[in-house]
């Protein structure tokens, strides 16, 4: 007699639909175990996972006059990279050429945008089709994931070179979506946390290099000493203390850190934007309900009662269209952007930087009659009598 036995998998559109879901998340388990020794970002030395750390590109620091007091210096470097709030930053993801990257990938990036705009920011993001108009350029070549610092990104000379990199299939990385929102908020102008001054951690800093300099990183040291080794100045990370769970912060297997003893098994960071950076990123960037603007009238200046990292915008609404002067005034050090009103968003006009230097800020643009702009203006620091103006003529 022959014996039939009911076959296991399930039958409904639904049941399988769920049945392939849980496939999915044992497959990414597995992955997670075995290739992070169980927590995130925890290679165990010797492994050979399929997915590196962020290789963080070296850019020049701001050289600051002989003059420039600590206090002053410490006090720029805590806002330098930061963006002007109110920003729309517009990104732009290669979709041919070597730096293509495929739609998954593509997607995860956009959700990487999308969770930093959700904690309610200052800062707007847009994709645009058009690399012309894109402050942010996005590659996905294989090799290594990067990103420039906040404002650095507008330095890069060539309108064709990325500002960041997803540099492996984000399939095959446990931290998933985690990994493009590390890299956005490079762009957004944090640094990596696990360089934070005020963590505490002692490294075994030949094993740290041994590591480092295998695959899949294969970094030389100098790239393992920026990127890990070196500490961050305290104003960097000014009023910041150290947050092991922070997104921007890398997960370490065991044998690498010395102290704090708990972490010499390995620092596993949780998944997810921490409660700390978010709090960080509010600190900066503060959602308003409305912006509000003082309009600024030609040859008339605007005494501004401003602290260090403080920002207020201006609209100006020129009679005439002809060239125009836009400057600071007094002892400050001061960053200035103009934005032109297009609709509902901005767009960057010109920007003046005048921090660490005896000059002020200063704009040379022709502005239209009928348009209106948006002037932008954030303190760094102020020296002297601390009493600073703006005006435009």
């Amino acid at each position: 007699m022959a014996i039939t036995t009911a076959d296991p998998r399930p039958t409904s559109k639904y049941d399988r639909h769920l049945s392939q879901r849980l496939d999915q998340i044992e497959e990414v388990l597995a992955q997670f175990a075995t290739q992070y020794g169980g927590g995130l970002g925890g290679h165990k030395p010797g492994d050979v996972a399929h997915v590196g750390q962020c290789d963080m590109p070296k850019v020049p620091e701001r050289v600051l006059g002989p003059g420039v007091s600590d206090e002053r210096a410490s006090l720029i470097r805590y806002v330098d990279r930061k963006w002007v709030n109110g920003t729309t930053l517009r990104y732009f993801l290669f979709d041919e050429g070597p730096f293509a990257g495929d739609a998954y990938n593509m997607d995860k990036v956009r959700e990487g945008f999308q969770i930093w705009a959700d904690v309610g920011i200052g800062l707007n993001f847009e994709e645009t089709e058009d690399i012309d108009e894109a402050e942010v350029r996005i590659g996905f070549q294989p090799g290594g994931s990067w990103s420039y610092v906040g404002r650095d990104v507008i330095d890069i000379p060539g309108q064709n070179e990325r500002t960041m990199n997803i540099g492996w299939d984000l399939r095959n990385d446990p931290r998933g979506v985690d990994t493009a929102v590390h890299e956005i908020g490079h762009t957004l102008g944090f640094p990596h946390e696990h360089q934070n001054p005020f963590s505490g951690i002692v490294w075994d800093e030949d094993a740290v290099y041994a590591y480092f300099a295998g695959p899949p990183n294969n970094w030389s040291r100098e790239q393992t000493f920026h990127n890990v080794l070196r500490k961050l100045t305290s104003a960097d990370v000014e009023g910041s203390e150290w947050d092991p769970d922070s997104v921007m912060h890398y997960g370490f297997g065991p044998g690498l850190i010395l102290e704090p003893d708990e972490y010499r098994t390995g620092l596993r960071p949780e998944l997810g934007l921490s409660d700390t950076d978010k709090a960080e990123v509010q600190k900066f960037y503060p959602k308003a309900q409305a912006e509000k603007t003082a309009l600024l009238e030609p040859f008339k200046s605007a005494v501004l009662d401003m602290m260090p990292a403080d920002q207020v915008n201006f609209l100006l609404q020129p009679t005439a269209t002809r060239d125009y002067t836009i400057r600071s005034f007094g002892r400050a050090d001061m960053l200035m952007v103009l934005f032109r009103k297009d609709g509902e968003v901005t767009r960057f006009m010109a920007g003046s930087d005048d921090a660490g230097t005896e000059d002020n800020a200063e704009i040379a643009i022709r502005l239209l009659q009928g348009e209106e702009y948006i002037l932008r203006v954030r303190m760094m620091s102020h020296f002297g009598s601390g009493r600073v103006a703006v005006m435009y003529w």
